[in-house]
């Protein structure tokens, strides 16, 4: 596995990610708000995206719970961790909380913020900030306990 096919496959990757958030509307806030807001005018379409994620996901982990390597020859490596944490909930909920206020996650604000929508200019500004304090955070608490 060369260096130049790893970042090509990824360069791909992340371009049919892309294309597939524009195409379902999850780049889109006002479309994500729509799924979101229960009460209101609810738009189911981003249901049937999530299942199909989830279904295209799980077939993608049960093959490769199989292997010992990649197709490129890179070692498997999938999450272990599948205990439910303070961290973990505290975490997902900080998630739902941005993503029902701004209408995006990580991966769609990016795609946005490609396509020029001003308001992932923000999102991907306060996404940066908190994962810049996260890792502050982190870095102390590892200095703390080593003292």
């Amino acid at each position: 596995m060369t260096a130049l096919m790893t970042r090509l496959a990824a360069l791909l990757a992340g371009l049919l990610f892309g294309i597939g958030l524009m195409v379902s509307g999850m780049a889109n806030p006002a479309k994500v708000l729509g799924f979101l807001d229960l009460a209101g005018r609810w738009d189911p379409s981003l249901a049937f995206v999530m299942a199909g994620a989830i279904a295209v996901g799980s077939l993608a982990f049960f093959v490769a719970k199989r292997r010992n390597s990649s197709l490129l020859g890179a070692p498997m490596q999938l999450p272990a961790g599948t205990a439910i944490t303070s961290r973990l909930i505290f975490g997902s909920a900080v998630f739902g909380i941005g993503w029902g206020l701004a209408g995006f996650c990580p991966g769609p604000a990016l795609v946005a913020l490609g396509a020029g929508y001003p308001k992932a200019v923000g999102f991907v500004a306060a996404m940066i900030a908190g994962m810049v304090v996260f890792e502050l955070v982190e870095r102390a608490k590892a200095t703390m306990q080593r003292a």
